[in-house]
Formats: C-alpha cells, sequence, structure tokens
C-alpha cells in the first residue's frame, strides 16, 4: 500500500544483488512503487531476478563488467524510465562519481548527497572531519602515507600500527604489521586492494589497538535538516575485521553510549547527512575513537530494525523522495534485544575457506522473534564471483537472554545442504561465556578452538532436487522469458499438472594433498605466488594467495619439505583442485 505523498518517481532501479535488492524490492512493493533489477550472467537464476517487475542483464560475472559499470545501468534506468536508483551496499553505494553521474542524469540517488559522501568518504577526511570537531581518534597520521615515509611514520605511531586504504571497507584494505619486518608485505597488500576494490591505492597509519571493541551507530537525516542517532550496535565478533555477529543495541554503560551517539550526530549533522549512515568507533575502556563513516545502508541494519520497529529501506526510499523523516527521536528507543548472525558458505574449521556451489537443501528457520533475509533457495547456485553470503539471521527477545536463547534454537533449526556454512561456527559462540556475558573484544574469534568444529565435508554427487523457487515461489507456474537481455515473468495455467524445471550443477569436490600435490581449495584468482621451485618450506609456510569471493585465501604448505614445482602464476584463475605446486 503506498502512502499518500507525490513520489517524484514511480519506478526504482536496484543496483545491487542478494539479500538486499530482495529487500529492496519489497519496500518498493509496500510503497507502491515499481522494480528493476539488473543482473550479471551468474546471477541469471537469482531471486531478486525473478520478483523484480522488470530485469536486465548488464555483463559478465565480474563486478567490474556489471555491477560496476556505471555507464551501463544508468542507460537501463533510461531504458526502463526507472527515476531512482537504490545501489544497496557494496559495489556503488559509497561510488561519489556515479552519484554525480545519477544527478546529471536527472535520476534520484537513493543516498547523501555527492557532496556528503565526499566530505566522509575516504578514511582520511573522514579523519580529518572528525579532528575539526573534536571527536577523538585513533593516534596516527592523518595524511596519505608514501612508501618511502612509511617506516618512519609507523616509529613515530608505534607498534603495532594499521595500514588502512583510505577508500577501505569492510575489512578490505586494512593490514596490520606488528613490527618493522612485518611493514612492507602489509602496506603493499593494503596498497594493492585499495587500488583493486576501490580504485585508490593511497593508504594511512595509525596506531593498532589490540582488543577494542567496535560499536557503531545507526544515523538517519532528511534533506529538512533533521539528523537522528537511531541507536548503537556492537559489531565486534569479527575475523580478519569481517564482522559475524551484530547486535542491538550494544552492550554499554548509559552515559558512554550517550557520548558516542552524539558524536555520531554531529558528525552527520556537520556535513548535512541524508539517508541512512553508520558512524563507526573503536572503544576501550570508557574511551572510544571515530572509525570512518559508511554513507549507506549497512548488512547489520537489520538488528536496529528489530528493537526499534522502523523500517529503514522504506526510509531511505521516502527521503530520497523529499519527504521528512517518518520517525522521530522516541521512536528510536530501542525496545528488547536483536542479535544478527550472518550465514556465510564458509567453512570454519578450514580458517572460514569460503565454499561457493549448489545448495541441495535449505530450510530457514521459523517461530517467535525470527526473521531471515536471504536471496538463498534450494538448488540455487551460489557464484564465485561475490561475496560468500547465504542469508542473515535475526533474533529478537524481550532482553538479550532471550534473544540468545532464540538465536541458538534458530541456528539448530537451519538447514543448509550441499556448501559448508557458518551455522556451527555461530552456536559455538553463543555457548561461549565470555560472549554470554557481553562486551568481548574484537580480539575474540582469534581465542577460540576453532578445532572442535568438524570440517565440512561434501556430500556424494546426487541430481538436486527441484529448486523451491525462484519460478515456483508463487504456488502457480511461473516462468522467465527473456529478450534481448530483458527479463519479463510469464504466468501459465496449467491445468492441474506441475511442470517443473530441474537445475543441473557441477559439485565441488574435496581438495587434497596426496603424493606432495597441494591442490586449491577454491575456485579464484592467483594474486600472489610466495615460493619457487627448489625452495625450502615449513609446515604452515605461505605458498600462494587467491582471492575467492572477494577474500583473499592463503594456501599453506601442508607439511615441511621442498618445493619441487609450482604450477600457476599471478593472474591465474584457478579451480577447485588445480594443481597449485608439489611439495616433498
Amino acid at each position: 500500500m503506498s502512502l499518500p505523498i507525490a513520489w517524484p518517481f514511480q519506478k526504482v532501479l536496484i543496483a545491487n544483488r542478494g539479500e538486499i535488492a530482495l529487500r529492496v524490492i519489497q519496500a518498493c512493493r509496500e510503497l507502491g512503487l515499481g522494480t528493476v533489477a539488473v543482473y550479471s550472467e551468474a546471477d541469471r537464476d537469482s531471486l531478486p531476478v525473478a520478483l523484480a517487475d522488470e530485469a536486465y542483464e548488464i555483463g559478465p560475472p565480474p563486478s567490474v563488467q556489471s555491477y560496476l559499470d556505471f555507464a551501463r545501468i544508468l542507460a537501463v534506468a533510461a531504458e526502463s524510465g526507472a527515476g531512482a536508483i537504490h545501489p544497496g551496499y557494496g559495489f556503488l553505494a559509497e561510488n561519489t562519481a556515479f552519484a554525480r553521474a545519477c544527478r546529471e542524469a536527472g535520476i534520484t540517488f537513493v543516498g547523501p548527497s555527492p557532496e556528503s559522501m565526499e566530505a566522509v568518504g575516504g578514511k582520511i577526511a573522514a579523519r580529518s572531519l572528525a579532528e575539526k570537531l573534536g571527536i577523538p581518534v585513533v593516534p596516527g597520521q592523518t595524511a596519505a602515507v608514501e612508501s618511502v615515509e612509511a617506516a618512519a611514520v609507523a616509529e613515530r605511531v608505534g607498534y603495532p600500527v594499521a595500514i588502512k586504504a583510505s577508500a577501505g571497507g569492510g575489512g578490505r584494505g586494512l593490514k596490520v604489521a606488528h613490527s618493522p619486518a612485518d611493514l612492507p608485505a602489509a602496506l603493499e597488500s593494503a596498497q594493492r586492494e585499495g587500488a583493486a576494490y576501490f580504485g585508490d591505492a593511497a593508504v594511512f597509519i595509525e596506531r593498532y589497538l589490540r582488543a577494542p571493541r567496535h560499536i557503531e551507530v545507526q544515523i538517519a537525516g532528511d534533506q529538512h535538516g533533521t539528523v537522528l542517532a537511531v541507536g548503537t550496535r556492537d559489531c565486534s565478533v569479527q575475523r580478519n575485521h569481517q564482522k559475524l555477529i551484530e547486535e542491538a543495541p550494544a552492550p554499554l554503560d548509559p552515559a558512554l553510549a550517550a557520548r558516542i551517539m552524539e558524536a555520531a550526530r554531529r558528525l552527520a549533522a556537520a556535513i548535512g547527512y541524508t539517508g541512512a549512515g553508520t558512524a563507526e568507533f573503536l572503544v576501550e575502556g570508557d574511551q572510544f575513537f571515530f572509525l570512518e563513516m559508511n554513507t549507506r545502508i549497512q548488512v547489520e541494519h537489520t538488528v536496529t530494525e528489530a528493537v526499534t520497529g522502523l523500517d529503514l529501506v522504506k526510509m531511505q526510499l521516502l527521503v530520497a523522495a523529499g519527504e521528512p523523516l517518518p520517525f522521530g527521536e522516541r521512536d528510536c528507543r530501542p525496545s528488547g534485544h536483536a542479535i544478527e548472525c550472518r550465514i556465510n558458505a564458509e567453512d570454519p574449521a578450514a580458517r572460514f575457506r569460503p565454499g561457493p556451489g549448489l545448495i541441495t537443501r535449505y530450510r530457514p528457520p521459523t517461530g517467535p522473534g525470527i526473521r531471515v533475509d536471504s536471496a538463498a533457495y534450494q538448488g540455487y547456485t551460489i557464484p564465485t564471483h561475490y561475496d560468500s553470503m547465504i542469508g542473515k539471521l535475526i533474533a529478537w527477545g524481550q532482553d538479550r537472554a532471550e534473544a540468545l536463547a532464540r538465536m541458538d534454537r534458530a541456528l539448530a533449526q537451519f538447514q543448509i545442504g550441499g556448501v559448508p556454512s557458518t551455522i556451527g561456527f555461530h552456536r559455538l559462540v553463543l555457548a561461549d561465556p565470555a560472549f554470554v556475558a557481553g562486551g568481548i573484544a574484537t580480539t575474540f574469534v582469534g581465542g577460540l578452538d576453532l578445532t572442535v568444529l568438524p570440517p565440512y565435508v561434501p556430500e556424494a554427487p546426487v541430481s538436486p532436487p527441484d529448486p523451491v523457487g525462484p519460478t515456483t515461489l508463487d504456488g502457480g507456474e511461473s516462468y522467465l522469458v527473456e529478450v534481448n537481455g530483458k527479463q519479463f515473468t510469464v504466468k501459465v495455467a496449467t491445468g492441474g499438472n506441475r511442470v517443473r524445471g530441474s537445475k543441473r550443477g557441477a559439485r565441488r569436490q574435496a581438495s587434497g594433498e596426496a603424493d606432495g600435490a597441494v591442490l586449491s581449495p577454491m575456485h579464484g584468482v592467483v594474486l600472489r605466488v610466495a615460493v619457487e621451485a627448489g625452495q625450502r618450506v615449513e609446515s604452515g609456510d605461505l605458498l600462494l594467495t587467491i582471492e575467492a569471493m572477494k577474500m583473499e585465501n592463503e594456501v599453506l604448505a601442508p607439511r615441511g619439505g621442498t618445493v619441487l614445482s609450482v604450477g600457476t602464476a599471478p593472474g591465474a584463475t584457478v579451480d577447485v583442485g588445480t594443481l597449485l605446486a608439489v611439495v616433498e
């Protein structure tokens, strides 16, 4: 049901994929807005493509040729008549050039203004603004650091130091050097990731806090000057600076929480922020330090919605249409507690190795206080080209204890087959006394004994069952018909006889080392080869680094010995089972 407002646009293009694209489609449907999905070849069978009013193919699987090709996306907006573009998160969500291109094309960008994005989009600029406003930042150098001066800066800041890509995010472009010997490799890696993922190799250096908490504040603002700090979240359960579990409100002393929220609100107000955004902080004791500003909706916005009853995606659309915020400060007061577990296609027992592939079984949990945000379904193949998220599981309770109990019950009910998942890891965390007590630091996951988790073992190859989506979700006979790269949903009456298509997908095989052969555990691109033939290695030494599902994954020597041969090179694409090296 649409709200009684004069929409400046009637159709929204979603320039993203997965569960966030589905979430925007749902919000638009409730507001009476039309939806246009764009998709790469790898996402042809995705739920957003099936459920949007229109869908257009925009290129091959690599994101630089599809989801990052904003000229093609703008062309689809013009062709489809979409008057607004929602970027979701990731991809173009924080791309200032794209936001400006939307403005020049007369298309509403569902997000903050390009000027606001530019003011805090880079970590260096955001850090400089925070200092001007008197908001504390982690000690370091608020300027881009060149390779020749890095050692001097690091010595002045004091080891350990964090090397951060100015345009980085989500843990990418962030490396830690614990000593001068670590600095060159960490600096090169941060610069490489910054250039590869964000098109900007600029980095800066700050002191690396050993055991902080990661606290963030949800921001909401409109075009009429109202900026609210909606609430806090605790995102301290991380591995390699990638969030795994989030909760709201953050377990904090009320006075400290109030100080952090006010600092976040002042920062956002200073740049005239509109829409949804997040200010992130590190907390040690009763001290807090500004970390960065994310000028987009966050993956973990769900827990804020759960404790406030607000719909932040609808809010984004209303604010983009020029409407005032649909809620006030009193509406932001939390009720109860919420926790989110990111369910990823990764094997925690194998250092969170990504495991894309065919989902042969998918049964999400239900029950009081449970929400699942996911675009996965039984019969869906998780592509290798994007992140590893299967879905987000959210549990709400009247207090934290009830939320924890409901989450554990839901995790036990969640069934996923055909690919590894992080469900076992989450249950391990929820059973840990330190996590149950609350207030853990970002070092928490590093202290867990993950060897108690059984390694993922691929199931015996079988013909997968008929998919439970996307063409059969509505209970009728729906077919996707494609004409010139545009998809339409066609429904056909069948007289009661159901005709269902069966999808077949290539199955992954377990990798292993036999006779000294080191095989690739995943599909990906070789970023670095750290050894050469004739080199002596010890068990656990780095052999290669492979990029898969937007993550750098290290392949380590399974035993001590001599490298007889290396079967690949940087830039090469490898599949599961590809011979990488032989160690005898």
